[in-house]
């Protein structure tokens, strides 16, 4: 039987690699639902590949636009998940939530009730909503799995561990495009350069909180919520090759390290087949990276956003909240030019 499929935000990269991965491997999977928020071309293009009948389009105009052009057509477009809702009763067997922004969260908290599996790669639904999220995940049985390759990456440590054997956790952070520019240019910095990661091919916003290494803050506050973990159990150390994901000290006086190349197919290709045992084809292990891994302290100079992972407390709280909103707004005035 194939498994059924929705990919929420299809035409993003998380979304569009989501796609490519199930698209090679038609024969067992049956896409339900695609969402986008106004790239119709694409989405057009890829529910004509799985014949998909349930399309949601988050802008307004757009979804009137395709309703109207596809109202002759065997495809049914909603504007509000909860509409798809409506219509759908039956299970979904994975969920991919590749929606950016704080926006993700009520159809991430929607889709839990009708899927056995749903992988996240929305931070901000994480960061604002974990406790909504959890207790939906809780009450409809939904398996979840973290989607940013960090918290893959961490997950895969520890899962089915207890937590009090954990003594420290290391996130890995490139350093974003300006890890060696010189202070005193960064008045100059364009948008074209601060989108421009070295080592991730990445939508516009999460390449800006790359740059200013404000993602970092916001996977640690993920991080902590995720594996119910202290704060003070984090730390974030730059590693510019992006070839180490994660690395976990056990109180036993192990360490352990997962590696992979810097391609996000992987962390979404093991949430998608989970336990099927499936190969995939990656690059060999690379003994130049392995030899020369070059971690370093961050400069808090450089990256000064880090600092305000010290006034963050470890209970939940509207902070995390405000964090997301206000770097939102900021991030959005920067690619305005403003």
């Amino acid at each position: 039987m194939k498994k059924k499929i929705a990919i929420l935000g299809s035409t993003g990269s998380i979304g569009d690699c989501t796609f490519n991965i199930i698209n090679k491997d038609k024969k067992n999977f049956e896409i339900i639902l695609l969402s986008t928020d106004k790239n119709l071309k694409k989405i057009q293009e890829q529910a004509k590949i799985f014949k998909v009948k349930n399309l949601l389009i988050n802008d307004y105009k757009k979804y009137i636009y395709l309703k109207n052009k596809l109202k002759n057509k065997n495809i049914k477009i909603f504007n509000k998940v909860e509409d798809f809702k409506k219509k759908y009763k039956s299970k979904i067997d994975y969920t991919m939530i590749a929606i950016s922004g704080l926006s993700g969260l009520n159809p991430t908290l929607s889709l839990i009730e009708l899927s056995k599996s749903i992988a996240i790669a929305n931070k901000e639904s994480i960061i604002c909503g974990w406790n909504l999220i959890q207790k939906k995940l809780k009450k409809f049985n939904t398996n979840f799995i973290p989607v940013d390759s960090e918290h893959f990456s961490i997950w895969s440590l520890i899962k089915d561990m207890d937590i009090n054997v954990i003594e420290q956790i290391i996130i890995t952070a490139s350093g974003g495009p300006f890890l060696n520019l010189p202070i005193k240019k960064f008045d100059k910095i364009t948008i074209n350069k601060a989108i421009n990661h070295p080592n991730w091919k990445m939508g516009k916003k999460i390449s800006i909180d790359s740059a200013t290494m404000m993602n970092k803050v916001f996977e640690v506050i993920e991080a902590k919520k995720i594996f119910n973990l202290n704060l003070n159990k984090f730390k974030i150390l730059v590693h510019p090759k992006s070839y180490v994901h994660a690395i976990v000290k056990f109180n036993n006086g192990l360490t352990k390290i997962l590696i992979h190349d810097t391609d996000m197919k992987i962390p979404i290709f093991n949430s998608i087949y989970d336990k099927d045992n499936k190969k995939i084809k990656t690059k060999k292990i690379n003994v130049n990276s392995l030899n020369n891994l070059d971690f370093t302290n961050i400069n808090l100079i450089r990256f000064p956003s880090v600092k305000l992972l010290n006034l963050i407390p470890n209970k939940d709280s509207l902070f995390e909240t405000v964090l997301v909103s206000a770097n939102d707004e900021l991030v959005n005035l920067f690619l305005k030019n403003k």
